[in-house]
């Protein structure tokens, strides 16, 4: 294949727009691999380490095989974690965005009515956690008749959270005349075992066989006395002064300790755990995602699939248990090309732990030098000065897309009788807008939201209103992001 973009891959024209607009430039190694296998519907087993694109490499398949026309789901995605679910959610809505591909993302601490109502509606590709894909399936609130692909997003990480048995609970109730992906960092031999059972004879690919590491990720330790970590971590901020930081911890309890000392001497920080409500750990992420955020302290929740650009320090407050927690944590920094530092603090019982990572990594990770106390204090200086400035926040990848892009709010629903088809034949009377300026339509009980294409949301906005929708004016403004 022509290493040229992504036009070489015989793609709709939509999904090349969008991937445009997403300024994806060329496939990745695991893009190049995964995207022909999976548009030739063979079954694919990648070994793939964070930050190598495999949610494109996925994702961008699925929505080209998409028929928008069907009612009933065509593609299930399966991922171990709610913020995983969500941002593979976002990714295909962004990919698919041109030719109306509608996905939906459903996890539990979240009302499963709000979730049922969704997937009443038209919903192209689902993505979920196994328990709660499971529940929705047993429930009757999912058609598995039109599955054509299944993908099984961080295999191991399932592993190691106990979900295997919901995996398996799910694939034994979806069509056996499917395509199967499975992605993982490793593959340990319960996972080969649940390749061996359901998929046909899949296609290894391992886009990870050169290093173990991010080649652009300089990492580090220290060994330090358990009372000393937090002075010597600041210590650290103060000589790197990072722009954005992520903070590992093993623990919640450590994790809420480490965040209140530093949000009680003014550090612009928050925290990310599994004890949180679901509503605030999606708020944490979007706004450090932001830039609004200069540090995040998390527990793994935040080490496996999470999407953030431009993290230029990690920093391990803890030695990970598992060691291939090390190489996601550290996967964070040093994406998309960039530099990035990481950096472990380790006590004398974690010195095993240590030995065990370089061990996996067939990798001696160096010892930091210890900064001086001039540089200390020269670096703490141009952290307080820094943090004076204004703020930057992030320009996200979707943004040019999202420009192109307008969201139109219809204050009209399910009871007052409204089909998609009412909502087109009022947009498509407006002059100069056609059938394809028209994206995804979602309508609820009481209000709708319909995706404006090609720039034409202002005409939209502008002339609806002297429309009438079932023969009534109704109130339509451009929608809150």
């Amino acid at each position: 294949m022509n290493n040229s973009g992504f036009k070489y891959l015989d793609l709709d024209n939509k999904i090349l727009s969008a991937l445009e607009k997403l300024k994806y430039i060329s496939p990745t190694k695991i893009q190049k691999e995964v995207i022909p296998l999976a548009l030739e519907k063979i079954d694919i087993i990648a070994k793939s380490q964070t930050g190598s694109g495999k949610t494109a490499a996925f994702a961008i398949p699925l929505c080209e095989s998409i028929d928008v026309e069907e009612n009933n789901p065509q593609a299930l995605v399966l991922t171990p974690t709610r913020e995983l679910a969500v941002q593979v959610k976002e990714e295909i809505t962004y990919i698919g965005r041109f030719k109306r591909i509608r996905s939906e993302a459903i996890f539990g601490k979240q009302p499963i009515e709000r979730q049922t109502r969704e997937l009443k509606q038209r919903v192209h590709i689902i993505v979920g956690t196994p328990g709660r894909t499971l529940d929705h399936i047993n429930k009757g609130n999912i058609i598995l008749n039109d599955i054509k692909y299944l993908v099984i997003d961080e295999a191991d990480k399932m592993l190691n959270m106990g979900f295997i048995e919901q995996v398996e609970a799910v694939i034994e109730k979806l069509p056996i005349n499917r395509v199967t992906m499975l992605f993982s960092a490793t593959i340990p031999e319960k996972i080969l075992n649940l390749c061996d059972k359901y998929m046909k004879n899949p296609k290894l690919i391992e886009t990870n066989a050169e290093m173990l590491t991010v080649e652009k990720t300089y990492q580090y330790y220290y060994e330090i006395d358990e009372r000393e970590k937090f002075n010597f971590l600041t210590k650290l901020i103060y000589t790197n002064r990072p722009d954005s930081c992520i903070i590992f911890c093993n623990t919640k309890d450590t994790v809420n300790w480490l965040f209140q000392k530093m949000d009680s001497i003014n550090y612009d920080c928050s925290k990310l755990h599994g004890g949180m409500e679901q509503k605030d750990r999606l708020e944490v992420m979007n706004n450090f995602k932001r830039g609004a955020l200069q540090f995040l302290i998390a527990t793994d929740v935040a080490a496996r699939g999470i999407d953030i650009e431009d993290i230029s320090l990690v920093v391990n407050y803890d030695v990970p248990v598992e060691k291939e927690s090390y190489v996601h944590r550290i996967g964070r920094t040093g994406r998309a090309g960039k530099e990035g530092i990481a950096i472990t603090l380790v006590t004398q019982r974690e010195l095993k732990l240590l030995n065990q990572i370089e061990k996996y990594l067939d990798f001696n990770i160096p010892m930091g030098e210890i900064p001086s106390e001039q540089e200390i204090e020269l670096g703490k200086k141009k952290f307080d000065e820094k943090q004076k400035g204004k703020v930057n926040l992030k320009v996200e990848k979707s943004s040019q897309l999202e420009r192109e892009v307008t969201k139109v709010y219809i204050k009209a629903g399910k009871n007052k009788k409204i089909r998609p088809g009412d909502i087109v034949g009022a947009i498509i009377n407006i002059k100069g807008i056609l059938a394809e300026d028209i994206g995804i339509i979602d309508i609820q009980d009481n209000i709708s939201y319909v995706d404006i294409l090609n720039g034409k949301g202002n005409i939209v906005l502008r002339e609806l209103p002297k429309s009438t929708i079932k023969g009534k004016r109704i109130i339509v403004q451009r929608a809150q992001r």
